[in-house]
């Protein structure tokens, strides 16, 4: 039986083209680090009230273990992943605890050791934000948590999910629409202004990293201007400019 060299050739570099790629998304997503939502955790440490059916004291827990894996620590990871995924399972109506979930879900992709585990957990997670995002109606501009706007909620967590994806799971360009909707909402005037900061913040972040420092700068000012809980972060992030 002779052998086909070139066939084995070709064979053997798609194996390793494949290879290659699955370590080019390990590493992509071992990256992934949802700390642009810290922004908007952060400003709700405070007492937490939630909307009827939903266990406060269960819900403030969930979102400060989110916040810390926001904030980088791997170990709080899973727990937030879990229990925003039962918190979210408890009440399948509420788009943002579907959102929550969902960001926490694909942050399973920092903390798993094998190339499709990341991939897996990163599709789980914005599988479950795309949905949350489906099921928004203008039933939904009301307020449901902490006195702020379910869509703006959901639209603002997916946001800072995807533009924290690697470019090859193409959510860039949506994350920065939505974004951009949430920063253009009239409910936005409304919300509480911890919230109005985070959203401030977000966008002066992203412009930042985009190469718009003129734009960054506005964003950020109004952020140190607000006297809220970001307005420290915010001025400390213009002297970086």
């Amino acid at each position: 039986m002779s052998l086909n060299l070139p066939a084995l050739q070709q064979a053997l570099r798609a194996a390793l083209s494949r290879r290659a790629a699955w370590r080019r998304a390990a590493l992509a997503l071992a990256a992934v680090k949802l700390a642009v939502l810290a922004v908007l955790a952060m400003a709700w440490l405070q007492p937490a009230t939630a909307q009827a059916g939903t266990d406060p004291t269960a819900f403030a827990s969930a979102t400060a273990t989110f916040l810390r894996a926001a904030e980088g620590v791997d170990d709080a990871v899973e727990p937030a992943a879990t229990q925003l995924a039962q918190l979210s399972q408890a009440d399948p109506q509420d788009p943002v605890l579907r959102a929550y979930a969902g960001a926490a879900a694909a942050m399973r992709a920092r903390t798993a050791w094998l190339p499709w585990r990341k991939l897996s957990h990163a599709e789980d997670g914005l599988a479950q934000i795309d949905k949350a995002l489906a099921q928004l109606t203008t039933a939904h501009d009301a307020p449901l948590h902490r006195g702020v706007p379910a869509s703006l909620e959901t639209r603002f967590t997916a946001a800072g999910t995807y533009l924290a994806m690697p470019s090859m799971m193409n959510r860039q360009a949506r994350g920065a629409k939505l974004l951009d909707e949430v920063l253009k909402s009239p409910l936005l005037d409304t919300a509480p202004a911890p919230f109005r900061a985070a959203v401030w913040l977000r966008a002066g972040l992203q412009a930042a990293k985009d190469g718009q420092p003129q734009a960054a700068r506005q964003w950020l000012q109004k952020v140190a201007d607000s006297g809220a809980p970001q307005a420290a972060l915010a001025q400390a992030k213009l002297k970086e400019l």
